[in-house]
């Protein structure tokens, strides 16, 4: 009776296993910008019911344990040189490359952490419909370096809101890599796009042949 009842087990056991090994993870996947482009969902957008407190953001961070919010993880992630971390991480010094405009920094408090498709614009493009939670972790992403982008405080401020038809970085010469980092956000985090926008993403990527577009859809 026990031997039986041993062995149903096991065969449940392996059972679980068996499903659990046939449904693998998403994988990161790499694309020519052009194509990528063709990948976003188009659909109108709505700003109906924005909060910016709809999205918990420079929470605890990846590592709760080193009492640094998200915005000072980001921070100490893409300092060029590492700024002194103090006592509830308070970081001095440290050198910075804001490159939407080409930029060094050698304040982090002349830096703001930019996220890359802005709150609004998510909620424009689906977040509106997510969970809170899923919301604060789009808010904190460091699970790919484009999400969350340290940058001058003077260059997040004059971009805002606005999508890639609206505003582009200053310095001409990273709006390939800019576009680049903009979808593969948007598709990373299954986001839509409206048709002006992707007319204008459109008309980018034709400008940047060989720029790529790696991403991990968040499930």
């Amino acid at each position: 009776m026990v031997t039986s009842v041993l062995r149903g087990l096991v065969a449940a056991l392996l059972a679980v296993l068996s499903i659990t090994a046939s449904t693998p993870a998403h994988a990161a996947e790499t694309l020519p910008l052009a194509q990528a482009v063709t990948r976003l969902s188009v659909a109108t957008e709505s700003r109906e019911g924005y909060d910016r407190d709809a999205f918990r953001h420079w929470n605890t961070g990846d590592d709760p344990s080193d009492g640094c919010s998200t915005r000072n993880e980001v921070l100490i992630d893409e300092a060029v040189e590492p700024p002194a971390v103090g006592p509830r991480c308070r970081l001095s010094g440290g050198t910075w490359w804001s490159y939407y405009d080409q930029v060094w920094v050698t304040s982090a408090s002349g830096l703001d952490i930019d996220h890359m498709v802005p709150l609004a614009e998510s909620w424009d493009s689906g977040a509106s419909g997510w969970t809170a939670q899923r919301r604060e972790a789009y808010a904190n992403d460091q699970g790919a370096a484009a999400s969350l982008v340290a940058v001058t405080a003077r260059s997040n401020r004059s971009k805002a809101d606005q999508d890639p038809a609206q505003w582009m970085p200053p310095a001409p010469e990273v709006h390939c890599r800019y576009v680049a980092e903009w979808v593969g956000t948007k598709l990373r985090w299954n986001l839509n796009a409206d048709e002006t926008e992707v007319a204008a993403l459109r008309e980018a990527a034709g400008g940047c042949p060989e720029q790529s577009v790696t991403y991990e859809l968040v499930a």
